[in-house]
């Protein structure tokens, strides 16, 4: 088999989940501020991705973070460029670790409009998706948000998805499609049944060989998503946690039959900057277990 091949393989026979470790230009200044880096500590934007580089690197060398229970890494545009211990990131992931690699290729959120956000364009994809491919990413990731149970916007997130999704596809990877639904949204069960209609309506449509993988928020309706786990041009239906705590997101996670996490701000919760690497390690580790045995059911 081919790298492409064994990772697919790895997906749809072993278990475990994906960690986000996508956080994007906007994003990471609250994110670094977390792990214990402030402000003080970066001058620049360059400066500000070394130092989050720096954190994602320290989270992926530990010996807490392998394939036996990560199944998958997400990773920032940013950071397929960056090296780890000599290696080219998504290579370092997948032949030192066997974590297979995603690469977030969104460009951000429009502004709201009917009840959701659609994604930004993303120039340059196809050479994006190229380099990638020739790094042994496997997949994407792109993220669209879902405010309000709004027929007319979820149709819009959903078909913006499938059309960016189809052309990623042609470039050989998989992509993860996230119409993320707001947790804190009061008609958060209705615009999630609305979506799962339409995310069926488009998987049927895709050829055999169209594969796919859906990114969703933890749904209200426990189960929701069956049949799109079940569908055949689905590797994966993956949960983000949303703003849920760990244990809430958890246990959200554990009583939907086929859903793995797909976690990024939970995950780095309990890391800090100035932790001896001991303690940094057990801090990882005490978080990826109750995480992998969540997405076991």
């Amino acid at each position: 088999m081919n790298t492409f091949e064994r990772q697919l393989a790895k997906f749809r026979t072993q278990e475990g989940f994906i960690a986000a470790l996508d956080q994007s230009g906007g994003s990471t200044p609250k994110a670094l501020k977390a792990y214990g880096v402030d402000e003080s500590a970066y001058s620049n934007d360059e400066e500000m991705f070394a130092q989050v580089h720096a954190m994602r690197s320290r989270i992926i060398t530990s010996p807490a973070f392998h394939g036996d229970k990560v199944l998958g890494a997400i990773l920032f545009e940013d950071t397929l460029h960056r090296e780890i211990e000599g290696k080219p990131s998504s290579k370092y992931l997948w032949e030192e670790k066997g974590v297979v690699p995603f690469l977030k290729c969104d460009k951000g959120l429009e502004d709201k409009a009917n009840g959701v956000q659609l994604m930004k364009p993303i120039p340059g994809l196809n050479e994006l998706l190229a380099a990638a491919k020739a790094m042994d990413v496997f997949g994407t990731k792109m993220r669209a948000v879902i405010w309000e149970a709004n027929e007319a916007g979820i149709k819009a997130v959903v078909a913006q998805q499938f059309e960016i999704g189809k052309q990623i596809i042609a470039a050989g990877l998989v992509p993860i499609l996230e119409p993320e639904v707001d947790i804190n949204s009061p008609e958060k069960a209705e615009a999630e049944a609305i979506l799962k209609r339409e995310l069926l309506a488009e998987l049927n449509k895709l050829e055999d060989n169209q594969l796919v993988m859906i990114k969703v928020s933890l749904p209200e309706e426990t189960n929701l998503y069956a049949d799109a786990i079940a569908h055949k041009n689905v590797v994966k239906v993956v949960a983000l946690s949303g703003g849920f705590p760990l244990e809430q997101a958890n246990a959200r996670l554990a009583v939907n039959k086929g859903v793995i996490a797909s976690f990024s701000r939970v995950l780095t919760d309990e890391l800090y900057a100035d932790q001896p690497q001991d303690d940094f390690n057990a801090a990882l580790a005490r978080t990826i277990e109750p995480i992998y045995q969540a997405s076991r059911t």
